[in-house]
C-alpha cells in the first residue's frame, strides 16, 4: 500500500495482526469461555494468574480491571493515602500519577536520567520529605529502571518500592524479571502493550502473600468469601474471556518480545550513523523489551511531518508531563519547574515498533529519519 505521497505505508500499530496471526488459538479461547457459562473470573482467570506469576518469577499475581487499578489497590494495601508523599517520575503516563492521588497521597515528582528516559535515582534524595513513603520506578517504554539504586536508597529511608510494569513484561534487570524486583509490580494489558488482552484488564504480581491476599480480597468489593465482606473493597476484576486471550499470547510473548529486539538493534544500527538525533540508551546488565522506540529530536515536529509524508505513523509518549497537565494544575512543585521532563515532552518520537513489523519497513523508517536529520 502506498501513502499519497507514493511512499509504501509504515503503520505505527495494526493491532489486528496479532489476531490474524494467532486466530485459531484466540478462537479456539474464545470457544472454551462461551461454552463453559462463567465470565468473571473462575478457573481461567485462575489458571492465568498462575502462568503469568510462574512467568515473573514471582509467588502471586492477582489480577485487577486495569493497570492503574493494579497501581492503586498496591497503594491502598500498603495503607498509603492522606498525608503521605509518592516520589514518582517526572516523565511517565499520567496514569501512575493518579494512582497515587486516588489514594489522597501526594505525587512527588522526580526529574529523569535524558539518557533512559527513567527516573532518575541521583534526584531521589533532593524529593524526599518527611512524609514520603514509597517510590514507583516505571519501567518506560519497556526499559528497566535502575532498581539496584532506588532499591538502596528506599531501604535506607525506610521506603516501600513499587513497580510500574505496564509497559515492560518480559524484560529484566541483572537477569531478573520486572515484577519480581521489589514490593510489588502493576501490569496492564492494555491492548497495545506487549501482553495485551483484546480490552482492558491488569494485575499484581509480587512475592508478598499477604500483600496478595489484602488485593484479592479488595478488588472483589472487600470480599474473600461471597457475602463476606471484611473491608470497603472495589469492583476490579479481570473477566474470563480476556483472561483465557492473555494466556494464548503469554505462550509467545517471548518470542515476540525477541521480534522487538531485533528490530530496536536493526533501528539502532541503522540511526547510529547520524550525529543529529538522540537514540535510547541501554544500561549494562539491562534487558529491554522494547514497547516503544523513542529518539530524540530538537524539530521533533517538522520530523513527525517529514515522516507522516513518507507513510509512516509515528506517536509521542508523552507530548504533555503530568505536571504540566490541566488535571494538575494546582499541584505545587517542590523545587520549582522539572526542566528534563519539559525537554524530553519537547524532542521524543515514538516510531513504529510492534512484532508484525518486516526488516525492511525498519529500514525504511530509519533511511526517512536519516533523510531528515542529516
Amino acid at each position: 500500500m502506498l501513502s499519497d505521497s507514493g511512499h509504501s505505508k509504515t503503520p505505527f500499530l495494526d493491532l489486528k495482526l496479532a489476531y490474524q496471526e494467532l486466530k485459531a488459538e484466540f478462537d479456539s479461547a474464545y470457544g472454551r469461555v462461551m461454552q463453559s457459562g462463567r465470565y468473571i473470573l473462575g478457573e481461567e482467570v485462575e489458571a492465568f494468574e498462575a502462568e503469568f506469576a510462574a512467568y515473573c518469577e514471582a509467588k502471586c499475581c492477582v489480577s485487577v480491571g486495569n493497570g492503574l487499578e493494579a497501581l492503586y489497590l498496591i497503594l491502598k494495601a500498603f495503607g498509603i493515602g492522606v498525608g503521605d508523599h509518592v516520589l514518582v517520575p517526572a516523565n511517565t503516563y499520567i496514569a501512575t500519577w493518579l494512582a497515587v492521588s486516588h489514594t489522597g497521597a501526594k505525587p512527588v515528582p522526580v526529574e529523569p536520567c535524558l539518557a533512559t528516559y527513567n527516573i532518575d535515582a541521583n534526584s531521589l534524595e533532593g524529593a524526599l520529605t518527611p512524609q514520603t513513603r514509597a517510590i514507583i520506578a516505571v519501567h518506560l517504554y519497556g526499559q528497566p529502571a535502575d532498581m539496584d539504586r532506588n532499591l538502596q536508597f528506599a531501604r535506607h529511608h525506610g521506603l516501600r518500592v513499587i513497580e510500574d510494569a505496564c509497559q515492560a513484561h518480559g524484560a529484566r534487570f541483572r537477569g531478573t524479571r520486572v515484577g519480581s524486583l521489589s514490593d510489588a509490580a502493576g501490569f496492564s494489558f492494555y491492548p497495545t502493550k506487549n501482553l495485551g488482552a483484546f480490552g482492558d484488564g491488569g494485575a499484581v504480581v509480587t512475592n508478598d502473600v499477604s500483600l496478595a491476599e489484602r488485593i484479592r480480597a479488595l478488588r472483589n468489593y472487600g470480599s474473600s468469601s461471597k457475602y463476606f465482606n471484611e473491608v470497603r473493597g472495589y469492583n476490579s476484576r479481570l473477566d474470563s474471556l480476556q483472561a483465557a486471550f492473555l494466556r494464548v499470547r503469554l505462550q509467545h510473548l517471548d518470542d515476540w518480545n525477541l521480534r522487538r529486539q531485533t528490530f530496536a538493534q536493526l533501528y539502532l544500527k541503522e540511526l547510529c550513523r547520524t550525529q543529529n538525533c538522540v537514540l535510547p540508551a541501554v544500561p549494562a546488565g539491562v534487558e529491554p523489551v522494547w514497547h516503544q522506540f523513542v529518539i530524540r529530536h530538537r524539530e521533533r515536529n517538522r520530523l513527525r511531518d517529514h515522516l507522516t509524508n513518507r507513510g509512516i505513523g509515528t506517536e509521542i509518549h508523552y507530548p504533555i508531563p503530568p505536571h504540566l497537565s490541566e488535571a494538575y494544575s494546582d499541584h505545587a512543585f517542590r523545587g520549582g519547574g522539572l526542566k528534563k521532563a519539559e525537554e524530553l515532552a519537547n524532542t521524543i518520537l515514538s516510531l513504529p515498533m510492534n512484532p508484525h513489523l518486516q526488516p525492511d519497513q525498519v529500514q525504511h523508517v530509519s533511511q526517512a529519519v536519516m533523510e531528515f536529520v542529516d
